[in-house]
């Protein structure tokens, strides 16, 4: 038996709605959430189209054939973006004119390969091993809405297809739990002198790395105790853990110093979450908010000057992050976000919003989250630097965060971090019907 999809029932009226107007195809993607057994769709999303695109899909003879990859692989990496904690990019759906044909399928199995290599490339964090590894290819026929739902193992470049099964749900997500936590960081990344052909970014993607195994390491409190990561999420045995390391230096001929506060948020569904559920997600929200800012800072310099000049002309050069903004996908609790800079309007972003996701974006729904945070480059040759800004001979405190459960209020408890986290705190909201 293949795997079954939870399916909101708006994602059911988007699919039957879309018009080909002509083309031989529309494709686009599937959000939600993966668990055990389900996996819980509450977003579609049709990939926009190119100019040059448009025409050629029009032709008469267009086939998948013609279907982008490479498009459609960097719409799936701007989405991913945009997804909080516990959300992923799920599949792939494809609405032609006639039933798929065989000769199709090989192609649509190369693209959700290329969708999900053009996600992993980028993150900080690594998919578990009991996590499922298996994505949906959605085919509908707009002429007999007959659906096909077929799953392939992304971890297995050899897998073939199974079939799946798709299920439509009323209310899907408007019940489902909200974690929120405001993050205060700051990351020191030293430049190493012996990396030369190293760029800027290269550079502040491995020292997020290491920043990132100190989150993926920490001890993660819920109600000021460590509590049991298999039990219910309020329910459960409280333990005692310990956790230790201790600083490095290493030589440098500069830094980059991450520093300011961010609002981190996940969501995961109401069926029984773990402990350990709530707390990857929020992990996943740290790491990867933290980490795209970090890309989108690079792609904004990129745009008008090398980094790696201006570290090598000036000693020390400021850079603003982007903020976070949030907006509610329609009919849902679930809120999706985006990344805004100081001299982009709200216009702008509300236009980003709806051609990402396809979806009525008001103006008034757009939520700024966060207050300013900075990256500072600074040069200088041959000095010592701690990896993390400490005393090499102390040891490290835990790295902690409270998780603290709250009905229906916004609340963020502090608690003490170490090292590139100096506090969190964490709130749970749970929407009713």
């Amino acid at each position: 038996m293949g795997r079954t999809y939870i399916v909101e029932e708006t994602v059911g009226q988007y699919l039957s709605n879309i018009n080909l107007q002509g083309k031989a195809f529309v494709s686009g993607l599937l959000i939600g959430q993966c668990s055990s057994q389900k996996d819980y769709v509450i977003l579609a999303t049709r990939t926009p189209p190119k100019e040059e695109q448009n025409e050629t899909l029009k032709h008469p003879k267009a086939t998948l054939d013609n279907l982008d990859e490479e498009w459609a692989a960097e719409h799936a990496s701007q989405v991913s973006r945009m997804l909080p904690g516990g959300l992923l990019v799920l599949g792939i759906f494809i609405v032609t004119t006639l039933e798929l044909a065989n000769e199709f399928q090989n192609t649509l199995r190369r693209l959700i390969f290329a969708v999900e290599k053009s996600m992993n490339r980028k993150r900080l964090w690594n998919f578990t091993e009991d996590e499922a590894s298996e994505r949906v290819i959605l085919h509908i026929c707009s002429s007999t809405k007959k659906i096909s739902c077929r799953t392939y193992d992304v971890q297995d470049p050899k897998s073939s297809a199974r079939p799946a099964e798709w299920k439509y749900q009323s209310r899907l997500s408007t019940s489902w739990l909200s974690l929120e936590c405001t993050v205060h960081i700051n990351i020191h990344i030293p430049l190493s002198p012996t990396s030369i052909s190293y760029t800027l970014e290269k550079n502040t993607k491995n020292g997020l790395t290491r920043w990132a195994k100190q989150i993926e390491n920490g001890v993660y409190l819920i109600n000021g105790q460590v509590k049991d990561e298999d039990c219910d999420l309020l329910e459960g045995q409280l333990l005692n853990s310990e956790h230790r390391s201790t600083a490095t230096v290493q030589i440098c001929s500069g830094s980059v110093n991450l520093k300011g506060a961010v609002k981190c948020r996940a969501y995961i569904h109401n069926n029984k979450p773990k402990v350990k559920d709530a707390v990857q997600a929020v992990k996943r929200d740290i790491l990867n908010t933290v980490a795209d800012r970090c890309e989108i800072l690079f792609e904004d310099l990129l745009l008008n000057e090398s980094p790696e000049r201006k570290v090598m002309n000036c000693e020390k050069e400021f850079h603003i992050l982007p903020h976070r903004v949030f907006v509610p996908i329609p009919g849902s609790n679930v809120m999706l976000c985006d990344y805004k800079f100081g001299d982009e309007s709200s216009e702008e972003i509300r236009d980003h919003f709806i051609e990402m996701l396809d979806h009525p974006i008001q103006i008034e729904d757009l939520e700024i989250a966060e207050e300013i945070n900075t990256a500072c480059v600074s040069s200088s040759m041959n000095n010592e630097t701690s990896l993390d800004n400490r005393d090499d001979e102390q040891p490290e405190q835990p790295i902690r965060t409270t998780i603290v459960l709250k009905i229906q209020q916004n609340i963020g408890v502090i608690a003490a971090f170490a090292v590139a986290v100096l506090a969190a705190g964490i709130s749970f909201h749970y929407f009713s019907d």
